[in-house]
This record gives C-alpha cells, sequence and structure tokens, in this order.
C-alpha cells in the first residue's frame, strides 16, 4: 500500500496575478520526487481561527487513506481543519515547490468563505497541509482520440486549464471558452499548440448570467473533426455546457471530461445534491471503462 499522500507545507511566495487571482508557491516534505500531470489535484488543509497550522489526524498506519479520512473527520468540528480541493498550478523539480493559484471569491470576512480570507492574507511561512496529489486520480488528455481539445470553464478551471495548455505538444489544436469577471482577469496562456482563446466577461450587459458561458461555447464555430471537450467550473454550468455537447453538438459521452468545481449557495461542506451524486457515478462508471 503506497503511503497517505499527507503533508505540511509552508508559503514561500505570494503574487498577486491579476485583482481576483493569487498564486501561493509552498515547500514541504515529500516535494523532492513528485509525480506531475497535468490538470493534477490535490486537497488543502486550512487552520481554524487561533491556529498556527492545521491539526491533522495522528497515529494512523501508512498506505490506510481511508483510516486517515476517518481520524480526520472525527477530529472535533471547531478544531478539524477546512478542506478544499485545488489544481497544482506548476511544480518546480530544483528548487522543490508546488504553486497553486486561489480565486478570490469576495474577501469581506462576513462572507467570503475560508480558503478565500486565508489566500487574501497569505503570507510567506504561513502553513497549510496537504492531502495528495496522487497519481492514481490522474487524467490525461486522450489526444490519439480527437482532433482538437474544447476547453471550457470560469476561473476556478483556469490553474488545470493553464497546465492543460502547457503540455500540449506543438501541432495540437485547441479552442479555449473561459468566463471570469472583466478584462482584468485574463491570463496569458502558453502552449506550443495551435490555441484560440475566447474570453467571456461577467461585467456589461448581462452580468451575473449564470448561461453566460454555455451561451459563448454555444456561438462557437466549431473547427472540424472530432472533438474531446473539457470542461470544469461551477457544477450547474458544467452541466449545461455538457448538454448542450451531447443533445446539440451530437458530441459523444465518452469525448467529454467535466467536473464540477463548485456549487451556486452551496460549500464544499455541503452535502452532495441528487445531481452532483448522479455526475459521481458516471464519473467513476466513465473512468472504469476507460472513457474520459
Amino acid at each position: 500500500m503506497t503511503a497517505v499522500p499527507v503533508a505540511l507545507v509552508q508559503v514561500t511566495e505570494v503574487r498577486r496575478l491579476t485583482p481576483r487571482m493569487v498564486r501561493v508557491t509552498f515547500a514541504g516534505e515529500g516535494l523532492d520526487d513528485l509525480p506531475t500531470w497535468p490538470d493534477q489535484q490535490l486537497k488543502l488543509c486550512f487552520p481554524r481561527p487561533g491556529q498556527a497550522a492545521p491539526r491533522l489526524p495522528e497515529g494512523v498506519p501508512d498506505g490506510d487513506a481511508m483510516g486517515w479520512y476517518q481520524a480526520f473527520l472525527a477530529l472535533p468540528e471547531d478544531e478539524r481543519p477546512w478542506m478544499r480541493s485545488y489544481t497544482v498550478r506548476s511544480y518546480d523539480p530544483v528548487r522543490q515547490r508546488i504553486s497553486v493559484d486561489f480565486v478570490l471569491h469576495g474577501t469581506d470576512p462576513a462572507t467570503a468563505g475560508p480558503a478565500t480570507r486565508w489566500a487574501a492574507s497569505a503570507a510567506v511561512g504561513d502553513t497549510l497541509a496537504r492531502y495528495g496529489p496522487s497519481p492514481e486520480y490522474a487524467r490525461p488528455l486522450p489526444l490519439d482520440t480527437a482532433d482538437w481539445l474544447l476547453l471550457a470553464g470560469d476561473e476556478t478551471a483556469l490553474p488545470a486549464i493553464g497546465s492543460l495548455l502547457e503540455a500540449l505538444p506543438a501541432g495540437a489544436r485547441a479552442l479555449a471558452c473561459v468566463e471570469v469577471a472583466d478584462a482584468a482577469e485574463e491570463q496569458r496562456l502558453a502552449t506550443r499548440a495551435d490555441l484560440t482563446v475566447r474570453w467571456v466577461h461577467r461585467t456589461g450587459p448581462g452580468a451575473g448570467n449564470p448561461d453566460a458561458l454555455p451561451a459563448a461555447v454555444r456561438a462557437l464555430a466549431f473547427p472540424a473533426g472530432r472533438v474531446f471537450a473539457w470542461l470544469a467550473g461551477e457544477a450547474g454550468t458544467v452541466r449545461a455546457l455538457r448538454r448542450h455537447l451531447v443533445e446539440e453538438r451530437g458530441v459523444g459521452k465518452e469525448q467529454i471530461d467535466f467536473s464540477g468545481y463548485w456549487r451556486r449557495r452551496l460549500s464544499q461542506d455541503d452535502a452532495p445534491t441528487d445531481e452532483d451524486l448522479a455526475e459521481a457515478r458516471e464519473r467513476v462508471e466513465a473512468a472504469g471503462s476507460g472513457q474520459g
């Protein structure tokens, strides 16, 4: 059994990429030989008020991932760290560092979530904990089954989209459609591929429209050939995008990788909805059959 990939990480650098996006670089145990892949997911644990570092379970045998998580849930709620999912934006094997991009969903302490509150004031020396990443969850893009790639999501998907684009080889074709707050949130996306980017802004006419990203994708002129679609962001928006691709564009479900990163009016601490559970089952079934 592999060791449970849990370790404390310390902030070594904080950089504001845009008004609403912060890149934080971490050092810590286990980053000397980290396996890497695009769209690499991990969970970060944030300390509760009054804690200098997150409290983690103790005495769990190596390799007992389920036992560790059960011990984590058994911690008193007022001491148990908040756990949130993120993408490894980049890994530096020489300096043994990972970088994670945080979207600031408003900084008012009364309404902002724990991750936003932490990232808005992150400083060198601050400590979090990481769970993962684990190569068991790597999902490589099936470039051999598609003529071009569609990458669609909101700003929470930008770190993954950025890492996916950087991994594409020369000669690959990609179309990215990304929803952000306004022009100030646009980022330069580096890639060797032939890339077209369509930015969708939430400001101006129709501001706050949850259908903005699906409407932008519906308006796209798709290139010729077979598409593989990668979709991520707000769960309801991802569902709408997927329905459009399957029902209106005729894209096979096996040609779509999708993930709802967040939910309107709900946090990761809230129970999953019936739609969340149905999509989770479908993702598991697709992974088991080698699809997506």
